[in-house]
């Protein structure tokens, strides 16, 4: 089970950090995935961490967003430096237990998912 948490109302330039907490099985080996919905459009991917803590980002949140886990606690991080209107969408995080390391990006790779948490930035 993943428990997103995190979102917010903030304004343009602004910072937040999301938490992903993480039960119910041993995800400390699973790769960590942050992904987003805009509204109106699709699911797609933000960040991702593997077990070993390499991590790959998608290219508009380079710089910007940083992902990290705590594996003795069971928690995923995301932190969102320099927030814009266009990152406005919910944060979903999501677990898969073996992927491709050129599948990063592809929803459907992964096993499970959290329910979402919002974040709104105003411009």
């Amino acid at each position: 089970q993943l428990q997103a948490s995190g979102g917010g109302l903030v304004q343009a330039g602004d910072s937040l950090r999301l938490s992903c907490a993480a039960s119910g099985r041993a995800f400390r080996n699973y790769a960590m995935a942050w992904f987003r919905q805009a509204p109106g459009k699709g699911r797609t991917f933000v960040a991702m961490i593997t077990w070993n803590e390499d991590t790959y980002y998608e290219d508009s949140v380079k710089g910007r967003f940083t992902i990290s886990r705590d594996n003795a606690k069971d928690l995923v991080f995301l932190q969102m430096n320099s927030l814009k209107p266009e990152d406005t969408a919910i944060y979903y995080c999501a677990a898969a237990e073996h992927i491709w390391t050129n599948l990063v990006s592809r929803a459907n790779e992964y096993d499970y998912w959290g329910q979402g948490t919002l974040v709104t930035v105003s411009s």
